[in-house]
């Protein structure tokens, strides 16, 4: 009896799951969507300019270099020593420059790098440091808040950036440039006009875009590698921002992207510095300056961007007092 129950109740259940009934099933169609990434806005404001020109590249003259563990009583590179480590604002989706590498989990890159070298010159050690990612847009308020002591960033000088934040002097020379699929057509800085084009919110990247006449279809996005999300999925027609991080994308996907066009601008890469911290900004000046004389700005290039052609040397430095 209680066998005959049992399968009456299974016979019942897929009754009413739609088995053995005569009704053919109902055909769905769906496109398939393919996702933005979160964040991903249309700009259609442009960048506020600074109300001031400035010589962007101009920054402190160094004093002596303190050796290791024998910073100025009093200083703040004295109150990072204390603490026991520097803090530095990072990026790590920025191949070559700040990216967290797949074999060891561990932020690598040409920007590590050099953060490494403000450690080593403090405490005489490179790896006395805390790595902390932030985003383009957070460069600022992370400096001005002590959430870090510096940012080694893929940061270019503005004037703007200027009324802000302190700079270095300059590490590194980028040229903005163009990502687009292999075959589409697209070759130059004018040939962007009416097409849509993905940069990092907070980047000074977007601001020369917005020079097009017609001007391209804007998107800001998080990061450098959802741009490259969105051009493949084919919801954007290019990427442009500096070749250095362009480089870092196309090794990506080396089968589909290209870097096309001249250079569009000329940035700058320094290290951000909260302003009222001058003596910090003297003394990263200071080891930038080293890190040029000995070779291991040299060293450090090969190492990590042969991506990018043959090194053209250190940056000269240029200090306004």
């Amino acid at each position: 009896m209680r066998t005959r129950v049992v399968v009456a109740l299974l016979a019942a259940a897929l009754t009413a799951a739609g088995c053995g009934s005569s009704t053919a099933p109902v055909s769905v169609s769906v496109s398939p969507v393919e996702p933005w990434p979160a964040g991903a806005t249309e700009v259609t404001s442009a960048p506020v300019a600074a109300n001031a020109a400035c010589d962007r590249e101009a920054s402190l003259r160094p004093g002596p270099l303190p050796s290791p563990g024998a910073m100025p009583p009093g200083s703040t590179m004295a109150a990072i020593a204390e603490r026991g480590r520097l803090i530095v604002g990072v990026d790590q989706n920025t191949e070559l420059f700040g990216f967290r590498n797949p074999s060891t989990r561990e932020l690598d890159g040409f920007d590590i790098d050099i953060a490494r070298e403000i450690a080593r010159a403090i405490f005489g050690d490179p790896d006395r440091i805390q790595l902390r990612v932030v985003d383009a847009s957070q460069r600022e308020s992370a400096l001005q808040s002590g959430l870090v002591d510096v940012v080694v960033r893929t940061y270019s000088i503005t004037c703007a950036r200027k009324q802000l934040v302190d700079f270095s002097t300059v590490y590194f020379y980028a040229n903005q440039r163009i990502l687009a699929v292999k075959g589409s057509g697209i070759d130059s800085f004018a040939a962007l006009s009416s097409k849509r084009v993905c940069a990092v919110s907070g980047t000074t990247s977007l601001s020369k875009l917005f020079e097009l006449n017609p001007r391209p279809k804007l998107f800001g996005a998080t990061t450098w590698t959802d741009c490259l999300l969105m051009l493949q999925q084919g919801q954007v027609d290019a990427i442009s921002t500096d070749d250095a991080v362009l480089a870092g994308l196309k090794a990506q996907d080396r089968l589909n992207m290209e870097v096309v066009g001249d250079s569009i601008a000329i940035e700058p890469y320094g290290i951000g510095v909260n302003q009222q911290n001058t003596d910090l900004v003297r003394f990263v000046n200071g080891v930038l300056e080293k890190i040029r004389d000995d070779g291991t700005w040299q060293r450090l290039y090969e190492a990590r961007l042969q991506e990018l052609g043959p090194s053209p040397g250190p940056p000269a430095a240029r200090y306004k007092d």
